[in-house]
């Protein structure tokens, strides 16, 4: 584990590591990868379908990882099911989470991808999705209809945090996404940069809803990549630009840690998409980020743009243009965090078998 009287031993670029949560290119251990985890000696790693062939290979490679790391790193995936189904190769495809009918059905789902991503070695999971969308909002082309729970604010709640709690109860860290909402967005921020043109009334009562009423069990959160121009929080950047909640203090730390006091761990949205790739360099951003109040920062795919934001933020350090109370702030609450990790269960094929039993009959249960 990683308990936080280890915090003072790191060196500079371990503290910097820590901040960072990243992709690895393929389904092994390979020299690439190596090079990249010594690089950056990252505080977690993300898996996508690219790296994953088999259940097997996949328990072998996260394996792997934690036993090249230096320190136990989150070990995480996408495992929303409907199209965020990360496993299909491996598991029977699991039902979106517009499907589900209830906060029962929800928390069998949170225990089915629990039960299973312990069995295949990993500690955490980027869900529950708690943007809001109901009838009016599920018109938007905005990549989400299906991956939220419910068709109003209190649906939510109540399915998201049946899940939560099944999934965190057995042993999975959960994480709220994407705040402070990307419900009513009418793009994907894969794409570009969303301008939420809703009130502040609106943002308040539903968008942040959610929020209000599970962030007492929540681990973590991730940041949404997206602009709310009638908010009282939005910002500028130096350029007179929409400055993204991802990279803004009003919203990372004026919002989220003050007014609605998490102290638990943030987490950025890709780094790489096109809301910000297009309007920031990866550097820039990620020094924007931490400034912000952000505890990890996610770049998912390309290595070059992963080693190109460390040094930055390690720059950025020596520097002192982000300072070691900032830095320690995140790696402390990094730390704490990880030394509630739960250990995987032994590798079982034929448990595995039977999940994906549990998860058809959960798929006919709703059809």
């Amino acid at each position: 584990m990683y308990p936080l009287d280890q915090l003072n031993s790191l060196s500079l670029e371990e503290k910097i590591g820590q901040l960072f949560f990243i992709g690895v290119p393929g389904t092994e251990l390979d020299d690439q990868t190596k090079s990249l985890l010594s690089d950056v000696s990252p505080g977690g790693v993300c898996l996508f379908a690219r790296n994953i062939r088999d259940a097997e290979q996949v328990r072998n490679l996260l394996d792997c990882i934690t036993s090249f790391l230096p320190i136990q790193p989150f070990l995480s995936i996408d495992q929303e099911g409907g199209l965020v189904d990360r496993l299909r190769r491996i598991m029977t495809p699991m039902v979106a989470a517009n499907k589900l009918r209830t906060a029962d059905d929800a928390a069998q789902f949170g225990r089915i991808i629990s039960e299973t991503l312990l069995l295949l070695g990993f500690n955490m999971d980027f869900a529950p999705v708690v943007d809001v969308v109901d009838e009016v909002r599920a018109k938007y082309s905005n990549g989400l209809h299906s991956r939220a729970f419910g068709h109003d604010k209190a649906q939510v709640v109540e399915f998201a945090t049946a899940f939560l709690d099944a999934m965190q109860d057995n042993g999975i860290i959960g994480c709220l996404k994407h705040f402070p909402g990307l419900g009513a967005a009418q793009i994907d921020s894969h794409e570009d940069l969303p301008v939420v043109n809703i009130s502040e009334e609106e943002l308040s009562s539903v968008d942040l809803y959610p929020y209000k009423k599970m962030l007492s069990s929540a681990k973590s959160v991730m940041i949404a990549h997206a602009s709310f121009p009638k908010s009282r929080l939005q910002a500028t950047d130096k350029h007179g630009k929409l400055l993204p909640s991802s990279l803004s203090r009003n919203f990372v730390t004026e919002l989220l840690r003050d007014e609605l006091q998490f102290d638990g761990v943030v987490i950025t949205d890709d780094l790489e998409m096109g809301a910000i790739v297009k309007n920031y360099g990866v550097g820039d951003a990620c020094k924007m980020a931490i400034i912000s109040g952000v505890d990890m920062l996610a770049i998912c795919a390309d290595q070059d743009r992963i080693v190109e934001g460390f040094r930055a933020v390690l720059d950025a350090a020596e520097s002192g243009e982000i300072s070691t109370e900032r830095i320690d702030q995140s790696l402390e609450r990094i730390a704490k965090l990880k030394s509630h990790l739960s250990s995987s269960l032994q590798f079982d094929k034929d448990k595995l078998v039977g999940l994906s039993a549990a998860i058809t009959e959960l798929n006919q249960n709703l059809s």
